[in-house]
Protein backbone atom coordinates (compact mmCIF):
# COMPACT_ATOMS: atom_id res chain seq x y z
CA UNK A 1 0.00 0.00 0.00
CA UNK A 2 0.94 3.79 -0.32
CA UNK A 3 1.60 5.36 3.05
CA UNK A 4 2.93 8.98 4.44
CA UNK A 5 6.25 7.87 6.79
CA UNK A 6 8.65 10.02 8.14
CA UNK A 7 12.08 10.58 6.73
CA UNK A 8 13.85 13.12 8.74
CA UNK A 9 13.61 16.26 10.33
CA UNK A 10 11.39 18.13 8.14
CA UNK A 11 11.22 15.38 5.74
CA UNK A 12 8.19 13.16 5.07
CA UNK A 13 7.38 11.32 2.17
CA UNK A 14 4.51 8.92 0.59
CA UNK A 15 6.37 5.21 -0.15
CA UNK A 16 5.01 1.92 -0.70
CA UNK A 17 5.52 0.05 2.33
CA UNK A 18 3.57 -3.60 3.53
CA UNK A 19 0.03 -3.85 3.30
CA UNK A 20 -1.24 -4.26 7.61
CA UNK A 21 -2.25 -7.65 7.90
CA UNK A 22 -4.41 -9.29 11.38
CA UNK A 23 -2.14 -10.50 13.88
CA UNK A 24 -4.05 -10.61 16.86
CA UNK A 25 -7.69 -12.16 16.81
CA UNK A 26 -8.98 -8.93 17.87
CA UNK A 27 -7.65 -6.75 15.02
CA UNK A 28 -9.52 -5.38 12.06
CA UNK A 29 -8.52 -3.99 9.13
CA UNK A 30 -9.79 -0.99 7.31
CA UNK A 31 -9.78 0.88 4.25
CA UNK A 32 -8.99 4.57 4.78
CA UNK A 33 -11.08 7.07 2.82
CA UNK A 34 -10.22 9.86 5.02
CA UNK A 35 -7.39 11.44 7.18
CA UNK A 36 -5.99 14.20 8.61
CA UNK A 37 -2.82 16.08 9.16
CA UNK A 38 -3.31 17.28 13.10
CA UNK A 39 -1.28 19.77 14.64
CA UNK A 40 0.89 17.39 16.54
CA UNK A 41 1.86 15.69 13.53
CA UNK A 42 4.23 18.69 12.88
CA UNK A 43 5.71 18.10 16.62
CA UNK A 44 6.84 14.86 14.85
CA UNK A 45 7.78 16.50 11.65
CA UNK A 46 9.43 19.59 13.39
CA UNK A 47 11.02 18.07 16.85
CA UNK A 48 10.46 14.14 17.77
CA UNK A 49 12.85 12.27 15.01
CA UNK A 50 14.94 11.36 18.10
CA UNK A 51 12.11 8.63 18.79
CA UNK A 52 11.00 7.48 15.29
CA UNK A 53 12.48 5.69 12.87
CA UNK A 54 13.05 6.13 8.89
CA UNK A 55 9.87 4.50 7.49
CA UNK A 56 7.63 4.98 10.13
CA UNK A 57 4.16 5.15 8.75
CA UNK A 58 2.73 8.43 10.22
CA UNK A 59 -1.04 9.91 11.13
CA UNK A 60 -3.83 9.35 13.87
CA UNK A 61 -6.81 11.08 12.40
CA UNK A 62 -8.67 8.13 10.17
CA UNK A 63 -11.79 7.20 9.12
CA UNK A 64 -12.43 3.99 6.59
CA UNK A 65 -14.30 1.49 5.89
CA UNK A 66 -13.88 -2.37 7.65
CA UNK A 67 -12.50 -4.74 4.80
CA UNK A 68 -11.66 -7.79 8.08
CA UNK A 69 -11.74 -8.23 10.93
CA UNK A 70 -10.29 -11.33 13.73
CA UNK A 71 -12.23 -14.07 15.08
CA UNK A 72 -12.75 -12.24 18.48
CA UNK A 73 -14.47 -8.86 17.17
CA UNK A 74 -17.61 -9.11 17.50
CA UNK A 75 -19.20 -5.78 17.42
CA UNK A 76 -17.64 -4.40 14.37
CA UNK A 77 -18.63 -6.11 11.17
CA UNK A 78 -16.77 -6.29 7.62
CA UNK A 79 -18.35 -3.13 5.74
CA UNK A 80 -18.91 -1.11 8.70
CA UNK A 81 -17.96 2.67 8.48
CA UNK A 82 -15.85 3.35 11.36
CA UNK A 83 -13.97 6.24 13.04
CA UNK A 84 -10.71 5.69 14.83
CA UNK A 85 -9.64 7.25 18.00
CA UNK A 86 -6.07 8.54 18.29
CA UNK A 87 -5.66 6.91 21.87
CA UNK A 88 -5.70 2.84 21.74
CA UNK A 89 -7.73 1.71 24.55
CA UNK A 90 -8.76 -1.51 25.74
CA UNK A 91 -12.49 -0.34 27.26
CA UNK A 92 -12.12 -2.22 30.24
CA UNK A 93 -9.24 -1.29 32.28
CA UNK A 94 -10.01 0.39 35.37
CA UNK A 95 -8.32 3.12 33.63
CA UNK A 96 -11.10 3.02 30.89
CA UNK A 97 -13.87 2.15 32.97
CA UNK A 98 -13.67 5.31 34.54
CA UNK A 99 -13.60 7.56 31.43
CA UNK A 100 -9.62 7.68 31.47
CA UNK A 101 -8.84 6.11 27.81
CA UNK A 102 -5.96 7.69 27.21
CA UNK A 103 -4.32 6.29 30.37
CA UNK A 104 -5.72 2.59 29.39
CA UNK A 105 -3.31 -0.05 31.65
CA UNK A 106 -3.54 -2.63 28.63
CA UNK A 107 -2.04 -0.43 26.37
CA UNK A 108 0.81 1.95 28.28
CA UNK A 109 3.95 2.15 26.76
CA UNK A 110 5.48 1.39 30.30
CA UNK A 111 8.81 1.04 28.66
CA UNK A 112 8.31 4.74 28.76
CA UNK A 113 6.12 5.23 31.49
CA UNK A 114 3.59 6.69 29.03
CA UNK A 115 0.01 6.16 28.62
CA UNK A 116 -1.55 4.40 25.99
CA UNK A 117 -0.59 3.85 22.67
CA UNK A 118 -1.35 6.11 19.82
CA UNK A 119 -1.52 5.64 16.30
CA UNK A 120 1.29 7.36 14.22
CA UNK A 121 2.95 8.62 17.29
CA UNK A 122 7.15 7.88 18.25
CA UNK A 123 8.42 5.16 20.61
CA UNK A 124 6.79 7.15 23.55
CA UNK A 125 3.94 6.10 22.67
CA UNK A 126 4.51 2.58 21.06
CA UNK A 127 5.73 3.19 17.86
CA UNK A 128 2.18 2.30 16.17
CA UNK A 129 1.49 2.33 12.11
CA UNK A 130 -0.12 5.27 11.62
CA UNK A 131 -3.47 6.56 9.33
CA UNK A 132 -2.21 8.54 7.00
CA UNK A 133 -2.14 5.63 4.59
CA UNK A 134 -4.39 3.15 1.92
CA UNK A 135 -5.03 0.61 5.16
CA UNK A 136 -4.97 0.70 8.72
CA UNK A 137 -4.57 -2.09 11.27
CA UNK A 138 -6.96 -0.96 14.14
CA UNK A 139 -5.85 -2.86 17.64
CA UNK A 140 -8.60 -4.21 19.47
CA UNK A 141 -11.05 -3.12 16.91
CA UNK A 142 -14.58 -3.48 19.49
CA UNK A 143 -13.45 -0.88 21.80
CA UNK A 144 -11.37 1.40 19.09
CA UNK A 145 -13.73 1.63 16.08
CA UNK A 146 -16.82 4.03 16.20
CA UNK A 147 -19.26 3.35 13.91
CA UNK A 148 -20.29 6.00 12.26
CA UNK A 149 -23.83 6.43 9.83
CA UNK A 150 -23.71 6.49 5.93
CA UNK A 151 -25.48 9.62 4.81
CA UNK A 152 -23.03 11.89 5.78
CA UNK A 153 -19.83 13.38 4.80
CA UNK A 154 -16.43 11.80 5.94
CA UNK A 155 -15.54 15.58 7.60
CA UNK A 156 -18.94 15.42 9.32
CA UNK A 157 -17.01 12.27 11.39
CA UNK A 158 -13.62 12.48 11.26
CA UNK A 159 -12.51 14.90 13.44
CA UNK A 160 -13.99 12.72 16.20
CA UNK A 161 -10.80 10.21 15.82
CA UNK A 162 -9.06 13.35 17.71
CA UNK A 163 -9.76 16.78 17.58
CA UNK A 164 -13.37 17.37 18.26
CA UNK A 165 -13.20 15.44 21.51
CA UNK A 166 -9.54 17.29 22.23
CA UNK A 167 -11.71 20.57 21.71
CA UNK A 168 -14.34 19.60 23.56
CA UNK A 169 -12.04 18.00 26.77
CA UNK A 170 -10.67 21.31 27.17
CA UNK A 171 -13.25 23.13 27.33
CA UNK A 172 -14.69 20.92 29.93
CA UNK A 173 -11.34 20.92 31.62
CA UNK A 174 -11.78 25.20 31.91
CA UNK A 175 -15.08 24.37 34.87
CA UNK A 176 -16.36 27.47 33.08
CA UNK A 177 -19.17 28.50 35.20
CA UNK A 178 -22.53 28.80 32.95
CA UNK A 179 -22.44 32.10 31.50
CA UNK A 180 -18.96 32.50 32.31
CA UNK A 181 -16.02 33.68 30.16
CA UNK A 182 -13.41 31.71 28.18
CA UNK A 183 -10.27 32.74 25.96
CA UNK A 184 -8.75 30.09 23.56
CA UNK A 185 -5.47 30.57 22.41
CA UNK A 186 -4.29 29.41 19.30
CA UNK A 187 -6.68 29.01 16.27
CA UNK A 188 -5.31 26.19 14.86
CA UNK A 189 -8.35 23.40 14.63
CA UNK A 190 -8.35 22.26 18.03
CA UNK A 191 -8.38 26.18 18.92
CA UNK A 192 -11.29 26.65 16.54
CA UNK A 193 -13.24 23.95 17.62
CA UNK A 194 -12.78 24.91 21.44
CA UNK A 195 -13.88 28.17 20.40
CA UNK A 196 -17.16 27.07 18.49
CA UNK A 197 -17.84 24.19 21.68
CA UNK A 198 -17.37 27.36 24.19
CA UNK A 199 -19.95 29.23 22.46
CA UNK A 200 -22.37 26.45 21.72
CA UNK A 201 -22.86 25.84 25.21
CA UNK A 202 -23.23 29.66 26.19
CA UNK A 203 -19.82 31.05 27.36
CA UNK A 204 -18.47 34.35 26.69
CA UNK A 205 -15.85 33.51 24.09
CA UNK A 206 -12.47 35.25 23.20
CA UNK A 207 -9.60 34.10 21.30
CA UNK A 208 -6.38 34.87 20.50
CA UNK A 209 -4.14 33.99 17.48
CA UNK A 210 -1.11 36.16 15.14
CA UNK A 211 -2.54 34.75 11.76
CA UNK A 212 -5.17 37.12 10.07
CA UNK A 213 -6.52 34.13 8.31
CA UNK A 214 -7.33 31.58 11.56
CA UNK A 215 -8.99 34.96 13.73
CA UNK A 216 -11.40 35.42 9.95
CA UNK A 217 -12.28 31.54 10.23
CA UNK A 218 -13.41 32.06 13.83
CA UNK A 219 -14.84 35.66 13.71
CA UNK A 220 -17.16 33.42 11.00
CA UNK A 221 -18.34 31.71 13.81
CA UNK A 222 -19.29 34.55 15.99
CA UNK A 223 -15.82 34.54 18.21
CA UNK A 224 -13.98 37.90 19.28
CA UNK A 225 -10.97 36.79 18.09
CA UNK A 226 -7.70 39.48 19.30
CA UNK A 227 -4.03 39.64 17.33
CA UNK A 228 -1.38 38.48 19.55
CA UNK A 229 0.22 41.86 20.93
CA UNK A 230 2.07 43.00 23.95
CA UNK A 231 -1.51 44.10 25.47
CA UNK A 232 -3.57 41.49 24.60
CA UNK A 233 -3.52 40.39 28.06
CA UNK A 234 -4.72 43.81 29.52
CA UNK A 235 -7.01 43.83 26.77
CA UNK A 236 -8.81 40.91 27.77
CA UNK A 237 -8.90 41.98 31.44
CA UNK A 238 -10.27 44.43 30.61
CA UNK A 239 -12.93 42.54 28.36
CA UNK A 240 -13.89 40.83 31.37
CA UNK A 241 -14.72 43.38 34.11
CA UNK A 242 -10.98 43.83 35.21
CA UNK A 243 -10.86 40.14 36.40
CA UNK A 244 -9.65 37.92 33.37
CA UNK A 245 -11.49 34.97 31.73
CA UNK A 246 -12.91 32.14 33.82
CA UNK A 247 -10.74 29.67 32.25
CA UNK A 248 -8.06 29.52 29.26
CA UNK A 249 -7.35 27.38 27.08
CA UNK A 250 -4.28 26.87 25.98
CA UNK A 251 -4.24 25.14 22.46
CA UNK A 252 -0.83 25.94 21.25
CA UNK A 253 1.37 23.76 23.15
CA UNK A 254 5.45 23.51 23.14
CA UNK A 255 5.94 25.13 19.74
CA UNK A 256 5.07 28.73 21.05
CA UNK A 257 5.95 31.20 19.19
CA UNK A 258 8.02 34.32 21.65
CA UNK A 259 10.27 31.56 23.06
CA UNK A 260 13.43 32.11 21.55
CA UNK A 261 15.69 30.31 24.18
CA UNK A 262 13.64 27.52 24.28
CA UNK A 263 13.51 27.22 20.43
CA UNK A 264 17.09 27.27 20.54
CA UNK A 265 17.41 24.56 22.53
CA UNK A 266 14.68 22.39 20.80
CA UNK A 267 16.60 23.48 17.86
CA UNK A 268 19.88 21.95 19.25
CA UNK A 269 18.41 18.38 20.30
CA UNK A 270 17.13 18.08 17.36
CA UNK A 271 20.58 17.44 15.62
CA UNK A 272 22.05 15.79 18.03
CA UNK A 273 21.98 11.64 17.47
CA UNK A 274 18.85 10.23 18.29
CA UNK A 275 21.33 8.03 20.97
CA UNK A 276 22.33 11.57 22.91
CA UNK A 277 19.05 13.45 21.39
CA UNK A 278 16.35 10.79 23.36
CA UNK A 279 17.57 11.05 26.99
CA UNK A 280 18.38 15.00 26.84
CA UNK A 281 14.59 15.00 25.81
CA UNK A 282 13.42 12.69 28.44
CA UNK A 283 14.95 14.18 31.47
CA UNK A 284 16.10 17.39 30.40
CA UNK A 285 13.93 18.87 27.63
CA UNK A 286 12.34 22.18 27.34
CA UNK A 287 9.13 23.57 25.94
CA UNK A 288 8.52 26.96 24.54
CA UNK A 289 5.95 28.33 27.10
CA UNK A 290 5.18 31.76 25.68
CA UNK A 291 1.11 30.31 25.71
CA UNK A 292 1.13 28.69 28.98
CA UNK A 293 2.62 31.79 30.67
CA UNK A 294 0.33 33.98 28.45
CA UNK A 295 -2.55 31.51 30.16
CA UNK A 296 -1.31 31.78 33.45
CA UNK A 297 -1.28 35.63 33.47
CA UNK A 298 -4.43 36.06 31.37
CA UNK A 299 -6.90 33.50 33.75
CA UNK A 300 -8.63 35.42 36.84
CA UNK A 301 -7.81 34.46 40.12
CA UNK A 302 -9.08 30.59 41.25
CA UNK A 303 -9.74 30.09 37.61
CA UNK A 304 -8.24 27.23 35.60
CA UNK A 305 -5.87 26.95 32.97
CA UNK A 306 -6.89 23.49 30.66
CA UNK A 307 -4.07 22.53 28.35
CA UNK A 308 -4.79 20.87 24.45
CA UNK A 309 -1.83 21.39 23.52
CA UNK A 310 1.23 18.62 23.54
CA UNK A 311 4.21 19.25 26.11
CA UNK A 312 6.59 17.43 26.52
CA UNK A 313 9.36 19.23 28.01
CA UNK A 314 10.75 17.69 31.92
CA UNK A 315 12.93 20.82 32.74
CA UNK A 316 10.17 23.64 31.67
CA UNK A 317 10.30 26.56 34.30
CA UNK A 318 6.75 27.66 36.07
CA UNK A 319 5.97 30.63 37.57
CA UNK A 320 5.06 28.97 40.84
CA UNK A 321 4.87 31.67 43.18
CA UNK A 322 2.12 33.47 40.98
CA UNK A 323 0.47 30.05 40.30
CA UNK A 324 0.26 30.04 43.97
CA UNK A 325 -0.68 33.44 44.83
CA UNK A 326 -3.54 33.47 42.22
CA UNK A 327 -5.17 30.03 43.10
CA UNK A 328 -4.91 28.66 39.97
CA UNK A 329 -5.71 25.38 38.76
CA UNK A 330 -4.04 23.10 35.86
CA UNK A 331 -5.62 20.16 33.87
CA UNK A 332 -4.10 18.76 30.99
CA UNK A 333 -3.98 15.45 29.13
CA UNK A 334 -4.32 13.75 26.29
CA UNK A 335 -7.89 12.98 25.13
CA UNK A 336 -10.16 10.32 26.44
CA UNK A 337 -11.39 10.25 23.27
CA UNK A 338 -14.40 7.55 24.21
CA UNK A 339 -15.30 9.35 27.05
CA UNK A 340 -17.10 12.11 25.08
CA UNK A 341 -18.44 10.26 21.69
CA UNK A 342 -21.49 9.60 23.23
CA UNK A 343 -22.20 13.59 23.53
CA UNK A 344 -20.20 14.72 20.43
CA UNK A 345 -22.17 12.38 17.93
CA UNK A 346 -25.33 13.78 18.18
CA UNK A 347 -24.20 17.12 17.51
CA UNK A 348 -22.17 16.32 14.63
CA UNK A 349 -25.30 14.42 12.84
CA UNK A 350 -27.33 17.39 13.24
CA UNK A 351 -28.74 18.72 10.10
CA UNK A 352 -27.67 21.65 11.59
CA UNK A 353 -24.02 21.34 11.99
CA UNK A 354 -23.80 23.22 15.74
CA UNK A 355 -19.92 23.27 15.62
CA UNK A 356 -19.19 23.64 12.25
CA UNK A 357 -17.05 20.61 11.59
CA UNK A 358 -17.81 21.11 8.19
CA UNK A 359 -16.09 24.91 7.54
CA UNK A 360 -13.31 23.97 9.38
CA UNK A 361 -10.67 22.22 6.40
CA UNK A 362 -9.18 24.31 3.96
CA UNK A 363 -7.38 22.02 1.90
CA UNK A 364 -8.61 18.37 0.64
CA UNK A 365 -5.66 16.55 -1.31
CA UNK A 366 -4.59 13.29 -2.68
CA UNK A 367 -2.33 11.44 -0.05
CA UNK A 368 0.40 12.03 -2.84
CA UNK A 369 0.46 15.52 -1.77
CA UNK A 370 0.60 14.88 1.87
CA UNK A 371 4.57 15.88 1.82
CA UNK A 372 3.81 19.38 0.30
CA UNK A 373 1.07 19.80 2.82
CA UNK A 374 3.25 19.08 5.79
CA UNK A 375 5.72 21.98 4.71
CA UNK A 376 2.43 24.31 4.07
CA UNK A 377 0.86 23.76 7.30
CA UNK A 378 4.15 23.93 9.38
CA UNK A 379 4.64 27.28 7.84
CA UNK A 380 0.93 28.50 8.01
CA UNK A 381 1.10 29.28 5.00
CA UNK A 382 -1.76 29.40 1.58
CA UNK A 383 -4.34 30.14 4.21
CA UNK A 384 -3.78 26.79 5.50
CA UNK A 385 -5.40 25.49 9.08
CA UNK A 386 -6.63 22.03 8.48
CA UNK A 387 -5.34 19.56 5.91
CA UNK A 388 -7.68 16.47 5.02
CA UNK A 389 -5.87 13.41 2.89
CA UNK A 390 -7.87 10.93 0.51
CA UNK A 391 -5.94 8.31 0.24
CA UNK A 392 -7.98 6.40 -3.34
CA UNK A 393 -7.93 9.78 -4.64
Amino acid sequence: MRALTYQGRRSVSVETVPDPAITAPTDAIIRVTSAAICGSDLHLYELFGPFLDRGDVLGHETMGVVEAVGSEVTRVAVGDRVVIPFTIACGECFMCRNGLQSQCETTQVKEHGSGASLYGYTKLYGQVPGGQAEFLQVRLADANCIVVGRDLPDESYLYLSDILPTAWQGVEYAEVPDGGSITVLGLGPVGQLAARIAKHRGLEVFAVDPVPERRALAERHGIRALDLSDDVVAELRDATGGRGPDGVVDAVGMEAHGSPIAAAAQTAVGVLPDAIARPAMEHAGIDRLAALHTALELVRRGGVVSLSGVYAGEADIMPMKSMFDKQVSLRMGQCNVARWIPTLLPLVEDSTDPLGVLDLATHRVPLAEAPAMYETFQKKEDGCIKVVLKPSA
